[in-house]
């Protein structure tokens, strides 16, 4: 059993929501990705999404490529990721850690490399945003074999016939992307969501998160009456980029214990 998947299995006996929130690595400094993460655990974060910097995201809204840019910045590659991976899982051996970034860096690194090197860190599950299930069915074989959840994207637009193939190829999760558009570039349409969880329910028994759009506890609240899991990532890096540097641990912090402290308060017994 996956670290995801049995992370997923205590949160549904404990009738709990899961919490996802995403970084990206190197921002706002390299020097302080392990501290935010383990910040975030301690705020009650279930499983941690650490993004790849890249220089084209395609899916990444303004704020998540400022984030990015602050990396790049910094020299911040995947290797340099997967160090700090290492450096997290020094103290830290069961919270599951997803790599979230493009297929560039993981093509330039070597797909065997990169998932070699991956386990060896410490990563738990890894997404990679362009590419299609359709085509990678090889990738998520050997990640499955190395213990490593590919994990993949579910949009408002994807047919029946995509969603099969996602639930067909995909482990630890489902990544349902709630907006059409990218990260962070509107307000969740919390009856869309509510309309399209049941439809992925009937193609997998795999827990299904929503992320892009969650912003506060209540838009948090209500994606998790329907959904197992509540991804925040461009709400994160606006409190980290709304500070100084120094700031960022306190603030990360500070903003998800209520998000995870209204979770709890509405589904746990």
């Amino acid at each position: 059993m996956s670290r995801i998947q049995g992370r997923f299995e205590a949160l549904a006996k404990a009738k709990r929501k899961a919490l996802i929130p995403y970084i990206t690595a190197g921002d706002p400094h390299p020097s302080l990705t392990v501290p935010l993460m383990r910040a975030l655990v301690e705020a009650g974060a279930d499983i941690l999404e650490l993004g790849v910097p890249f220089s084209d995201p395609m899916a990444d809204g303004p704020v998540i490529q400022r984030a990015g840019e602050r990396a790049l910045k910094f020299g911040v590659g995947l290797r340099d990721v997967l160090q700090l991976v290492t450096q997290f899982r020094e103290k830290d051996k069961t919270t599951p850690v997803v790599l979230m970034g493009y297929a560039n860096p993981v093509e330039a690194m070597g797909v065997e490399n990169f998932i070699g090197a991956a386990k060896i860190a410490g990563v738990d599950g890894v997404i990679v945003v362009d590419y299609p299930p359709e085509e990678c069915e090889p990738f998520a074989a050997l990640a499955k074999k190395n213990d490593i959840d590919p994990v993949f994207l579910l949009a408002p637009t994807s047919t029946d016939k995509r969603i099969g193939e996602v639930a067909r190829i995909g482990s630890g999760y489902l990544y349902y992307v709630s907006l059409r558009g990218v990260t962070g570039a509107a307000n969740i349409d919390l009856s869309d969501v509510a309309a399209h969880i049941p439809q992925i329910r009937k193609a997998t028994r795999l827990p299904i998160g929503v992320g892009f759009g969650i912003r506060d506890a209540e838009s948090a609240r209500r994606v998790a009456a329907t959904a197992d899991a509540v991804v925040i990532g461009s709400r994160i890096i606006q409190e980290i980029e709304g500070g100084r540097p120094e700031e960022a641990v306190r603030r990360v912090k500070n903003f998800l214990k209520p998000i995870r402290q209204a979770l709890d308060a509405s589904f746990s017994k």
